[in-house]
């Protein structure tokens, strides 16, 4: 459920129409909701009785006001960036619920996780522990681990995301990966703490999670028997939401089926929930510039695909809805923004609004993978970021301006 809805043919955000906030802070803008951001998170989290910690995938939607808005409703991070770690950090979540992932973490990164005492990395190759304990042994520290091990489990999404197959760049192959925990297990400066699964993002199903889950339990048996215990099973994020007619697994269904395979197993799950978090508790608000026939019907919008990737980079589907509904026409057309590239739209042969110039569109289920994937190609302004409560909005990121986009360049 989102808070996105129309009265009297206007389309609210909880209480405020979005008409109004296009008016004040100009399109295109990124626009989301705290009660659905709020119930969403709750629902997540609570559908777990084990112990367990939720970091909310900070590379899904990265606005500090979320951020922080996670963090006093008890969640953590989970990061793929020394960037993303002193976002989280700078939005007030504890250092002791933070997870780092990621193949290529640098010295200069591994030493401020070190150095802010994060709960543990997510370490994804022999090469990247000796670089670990080289800069752990610096600092005179121990470093906190778990190994990313790749299950080879198909998740069934789009082969872009799909993150838990022997043939992706991701982790150490399971049947490897004991190797590398008793290597860890020599290193000084090395401390063993858990075990780290992800299969991939947008995953409508549960049963991929669950044979995952039940190939890491199989590992950590593994462990145990060479003498190694851990704490904490990091089983990561993915699951789906619905854009169009996905039937994405609900949370409590998801957690009975994870929570029966954990049975007996005394370690803390860590979750990385991301876009069933934000998904739909965001979208981004476009004005029709111009509309035109050739040989199909163009609408022309102000937002392209530097403000919005997936459906270039995905053929992914967004619903379009009309900010202020005049009749229930629809036409089939390619919402295409300013960008020169073909591939630059928003939704392509598909119905949408029969649109006129000037009109405001809603672009739905944008708050995952928006905003955090957005660029300045073409040299374009990245867009508003608006947060509603209640009655009220906040502008929680001011439209960049054309000085911010040449701010640190020089000519020799």
């Amino acid at each position: 459920m989102n808070h996105f809805y129309y009265n009297n043919n206007v389309l609210f955000c909880e209480g405020v129409p979005v008409a109004d906030i296009a008016a004040a802070v100009g399109t295109p803008f990124y626009l989301y909701s705290t009660e659905t951001l709020t119930r969403h998170f709750r629902a997540f989290d609570g559908a777990f009785t084990l112990p367990h910690l939720t970091c909310f995938a900070v590379k899904s939607c990265s606005n500090i006001a979320l951020l922080h808005l996670f963090g006093t409703l008890g969640g953590g991070a989970d990061i793929v960036s020394g960037g993303e770690l002193y976002r989280a950090l700078k939005a007030g979540i504890d250092p002791r619920k933070i997870v780092y992932s990621g193949v290529g973490k640098s010295e200069a990164e591994m030493r401020f996780a070190l150095e802010a005492k994060i709960l543990m990395l997510n370490v994804e190759s022999h090469q990247e522990l000796q670089a670990l304990q080289n800069v752990a042994a610096a600092l005179g520290v121990t470093a906190p681990v778990s190994f990313r091990v790749n299950p080879d489990v198909d998740p069934k999404t789009h082969a872009y995301i799909s993150t838990g197959l022997a043939k992706n760049k991701f982790g150490i192959p399971i049947q490897d990966a004991l190797d590398s925990y008793l290597a860890a297990r020599q290193m000084k400066n090395i401390e063993i703490v858990g075990v780290s699964c992800h299969i991939g993002s947008q995953l409508t199903d549960v049963s991929p999670f669950v044979e995952s889950l039940q190939k890491v339990r199989c590992f950590t048996e593994r462990l145990k028997e060479a003498g190694i215990h851990i704490s904490c099973l990091d089983l990561g994020g993915g699951v789906g939401i619905r854009y169009k007619n996905e039937q994405p697994p609900l949370p409590a269904a998801y957690a009975t089926a994870l929570e029966q395979e954990m049975h007996g197993l005394d370690c803390t799950l860590i979750l990385e929930p991301g876009r069933v978090i934000v998904g739909n508790a965001g979208i981004l608000v476009t004005r029709v510039l111009y509309t035109k026939q050739g040989g199909k019907k163009f609408v022309i919008v102000d937002a392209g695909m530097n403000d919005l990737a997936r459906p270039s980079l995905y053929d992914a589907f967004h619903a379009i809805q009309p900010v202020v509904r005049r009749g229930q026409e629809v036409e089939v057309a390619d919402v295409v923004g300013p960008i020169c590239e073909s591939g630059d739209f928003l939704s392509r042969g598909k119905e949408v609004p029969l649109c006129a110039q000037g009109d405001l569109l809603a672009v739905m289920s944008a708050g995952a993978y928006g905003f955090s994937m957005s660029s300045n190609y073409n040299s374009r302004p990245r867009v508003a970021e608006v947060l509603v409560k209640g009655d009220s909005f906040h502008l929680i990121r001011r439209r960049e301006t054309y000085e911010d986009l040449v701010a640190g360049e020089m000519i020799p």
